[in-house]
């Protein structure tokens, strides 16, 4: 039986449980990854989805894959399947070359510990202002 109080939390109260429940070697880098995204667009709403934080604008584009324990790998999408409408691979400009490519519309970002995030900001900031551009 559910308690009426998990019935009515908000999504923000759901976000907020998990990261306090979560146990991860790296959850202060999680921490700041998840803030990075979100200072990125003041429209980004974050939630839980397949089971980790998870990023919206205009539909779901980012996740964090918390199996790995070495890094913080956000995976970038353009949603929850493919995209058909598009042709080839998208067209992001990375002179860091922090992306590594999955496929026509999923990439991944990797960092392996908070000063490798230090470094990025500004790069990754870049991606995600980019990858913005091709939500629907």
């Amino acid at each position: 039986m559910t308690s009426k109080s998990a019935k009515t939390k908000t999504p923000a109260q759901s976000l907020a449980d998990f990261m306090h429940d979560l146990e991860h070697p790296l959850k202060p880098e999680i921490e700041a990854v998840r803030a990075i995204i979100r200072g990125s667009d003041a429209a980004i709403k974050e939630g839980i989805k397949w089971n980790a934080p998870s990023f919206h604008y205009k539909e779901w584009f980012a996740t964090v894959n918390l199996r790995k324990r070495d890094a913080v790998q956000i995976i970038l999408h353009l949603g929850a399947k493919t995209r058909d409408d598009i042709e080839g691979r998208i067209t992001i400009e990375d002179p860091c070359q922090l992306l590594q490519w999955h496929g026509k519309d999923r990439a991944s970002v990797t960092f392996t510990d908070m000063q490798a995030i230090a470094n990025n900001v500004s790069a990754f900031r870049s991606i995600l202002s980019q990858w913005l551009n091709f939500l629907k």
